[in-house]
């Protein structure tokens, strides 16, 4: 029997990768579509190599992108992202990508969901609907069609591309969504104590912006900051004290109930990052990153490990913590706000911003600011199985 076949692009955005389908060609039941999505992407794999699928085995690329016309008058597509475990049968639609937002746009004018200049730069408004968020895409495009090549270089991607600007109005809220709970700080304060069994107490800032995230200072881990994959992903110990961490926090962020429940369930968000002073490295590409060069170092970790660059969102959210007197971040930077902030990753460096003003007392982030790249590599279909495609038992 010959396996079931459904429209798909596989796309590159920012340092990630997903396979991008429009909404109208999946099935509106969750259950089947997750299904499908988990078969297209290679898992559930206990060997985590996603051989049987379009998964790469990494947090990076092990993503699922849904787009479709917006529900909503002020945006012109909705879109939703799913993080695909790759060990586990967990798609865990809490959060954004932000690396991946950078795609939506040149797909939505592909698929013909967005009319675009013959020449310029259109501006593509996108309804997260994962964390019920605007955010907008400004995506050039020359003779009709979206320009993807361009000298705009990305530490994290080998190739130049065309650069799309993303503008994230509001990160520190949203008008739908569990996120919208509490606000920017869901806790009240800039920097809380959290207690964590069997491993100590930690000041962390818990913050809402793009994504929950989590921001600890490396030293509190015992870290340098200047820490590359293998430092972090070959220490067994620091793992589960970071994931320890993550899954409190998000307790204590009211994103669930208990921590295990949020390491079985929630593994994409919050995300957690150490933060430090500068300190010089060498970044996979082999270029060196002098202190001078950055303001700081950051590193995130991502679905159990250590990114291999910075998450699009966690750049969001390191932007908006700069720029907030009293967090973490912003503590190392001489508490005062920080508007531009040049950061290290693993990678090399990247420069993100976020515009910030005082209203009653409360300091309110309006948006924040990060270009990043594009490419389609792949258009045609996905196959599953016709066992997988038809209706199915619940998950």
């Amino acid at each position: 029997m010959a396996q079931h076949n459904i429209r798909a692009t596989y796309m590159r955005g920012g340092t990630s990768k997903g396979v991008f389908f429009r909404a109208d060609d999946l099935p509106a039941d969750p259950h089947q579509r997750d299904a499908i999505l988990l078969r297209v992407i290679g898992s559930p794999d206990p060997y985590e190599k996603q051989i049987d699928g379009m998964g790469g085995a990494t947090s990076s690329t092990s993503k699922v992108v849904i787009v479709g016309p917006s529900s909503r008058s002020d945006c012109d597509v909705d879109y939703l992202f799913g993080a695909v475990s790759i060990r586990d049968a967990v798609i865990d639609w809490s959060g954004n990508c932000g690396n991946l937002t950078s795609a939506v746009g040149p797909f939505a004018i592909a698929e013909g969901f967005v009319a675009a200049p013959e020449n310029g730069v259109a501006s593509v408004r996108i309804w997260q609907a994962n964390i019920g968020a605007k955010i907008v895409a400004h995506v050039p495009v020359k003779d009709g069609q979206v320009q993807e090549e361009g000298d705009f270089e990305l530490d994290g991607v080998a190739f130049p591309a065309a650069e799309i600007r993303i503008e994230f109005l509001d990160p520190g809220g949203s008008e739908d969504g569990e996120e919208a709970a509490g606000g920017m700080f869901p806790t009240g304060h800039a920097i809380d104590e959290l207690p964590v069994p069997g491993y100590g107490t930690f000041q962390v800032t818990l913050i809402n912006a793009g994504n929950p995230a989590i921001f600890i200072d490396a030293e509190t881990l015992g870290l340098k900051g200047n820490e590359m994959q293998a430092d972090v992903n070959d220490n067994a110990a620091l793992l589960a004290t970071c994931e320890a961490i993550r899954a409190h926090a998000a307790v204590r962020m009211g994103l669930g109930a208990t921590a295990e429940e949020i390491t079985a369930k929630r593994p994409h968000t919050p995300k957690l990052a150490f933060v430090s002073l500068p300190e010089a490295y060498i970044a996979s590409s082999g270029k060196r990153v002098d202190p001078q060069s950055v303001d700081i170092n950051a590193r995130i970790l991502s679905m159990g490990k250590l990114h291999h660059a910075m998450t699009g969102t966690g750049a969001v959210a390191l932007a908006v913590a700069a720029a907030i007197p009293g967090t973490i971040v912003n503590r190392l930077l001489g508490d005062k706000p920080i508007t531009s902030l040049r950061f290290g990753h693993p990678s090399g460096t990247m420069t993100v911003g976020a515009d910030a003003v005082q209203r009653d007392g409360d300091w309110v982030v309006t948006r924040a600011i990060m270009s990043r790249s594009a490419r389609r590599l792949m258009e045609g279909v996905v196959y599953v199985p016709h066992q997988v495609a038809e209706p199915a038992q619940p998950l």
